[in-house]
């Protein structure tokens, strides 16, 4: 009986994976840019006949450089549109949905994901109102698996990651320790392997009370990136509400201010 449950239980996990890892905001709102700000709706066609949807929120200035967000678990990004100024600065801002996210068409996975970020990427290089020699990637607890995984592959002067894992494998061996979740998993996110290749800059930014990714996950990753690095650690914020302290924007405004 030990060993049928075992079985069982094994198999629902594997079964069901994709539902414990990308969960989807139940009741999507509608985006609101900053006062002065404009907000363009935007349609990337990608492979597979997807269409990815999200928000291209632009500043009140000419040829601005651009962050491409990237967002945690049950985020609808163009959510975020209504603070851009207060937490990026004026630069554009390009929120565009995971797979199966907000308006997006289709089903999440790790590598249509990393895929569709190239895509996004080169949305973004083909816009000829967007400096396309300044570009930052910007991931959040889910995100940044997608943002190491594109800085990895392509250069960009900048890359912020908050509350960052090592991998995905290593959080699923803490939460099922008596699973052999590495036969299980189909979609490790493994940073670490690809952080060597990340030349670029970059911030982390850690809330030390987080009980979600715990900081030793985002120190790991942090030691293994290629390029320099700088830490933001946030001594009692949690995973959700890290960006809530006004320090937050401060940290990330600070750091693109640097590198853009």
């Amino acid at each position: 009986m030990a060993i049928v449950a075992y079985t069982v239980a094994a198999g629902l996990v594997w079964h069901n994976q994709e539902r414990l890892l990308f969960v989807r905001a139940a009741a999507p709102q509608p985006a609101h840019a900053p006062a002065g700000w404009r907000l363009e709706p935007v349609a990337i066609p990608v492979h597979g006949g997807v269409t990815l949807r999200g928000v291209l929120v632009l500043p009140p200035v000419a040829h601005p450089a651009v962050v491409i967000y990237f967002g945690a678990n049950g985020e609808q990004v163009t959510e975020e549109a209504w603070h851009a100024d207060r937490t990026w600065g004026p630069r554009a801002l390009l929120l565009v949905n995971y797979r199966g996210y907000g308006a997006s068409d289709g089903e999440p996975g790790e590598r249509a994901m990393v895929s569709d970020a190239a895509e996004i990427r080169a949305w973004a290089m083909h816009r000829p109102d967007l400096d396309s020699s300044r570009i930052a990637f910007h991931g959040r607890s889910l995100g940044t698996g997608v943002a190491v995984a594109l800085a990895a592959q392509t250069p960009t002067r900048c890359l912020i990651l908050t509350s960052p894992y090592a991998s995905i494998l290593d959080l699923a061996h803490e939460a099922y320790p008596w699973l052999p979740v590495g036969l299980l998993l189909r979609h490790p996110f493994d940073s670490a392997r690809r952080a060597p290749r990340v030349k670029s800059r970059t911030l982390v930014i850690i809330g030390e009370a987080d009980d979600v990714i715990a900081p030793r996950h985002s120190r790991r990753l942090a030691g293994r990136l290629g390029g320099p690095v700088e830490i933001a650690s946030f001594p009692h914020a949690g995973h959700n509400d890290l960006s809530d302290d006004p320090r937050y924007d401060a940290a990330v405004r600070g750091f693109l201010d640097r590198c853009l």
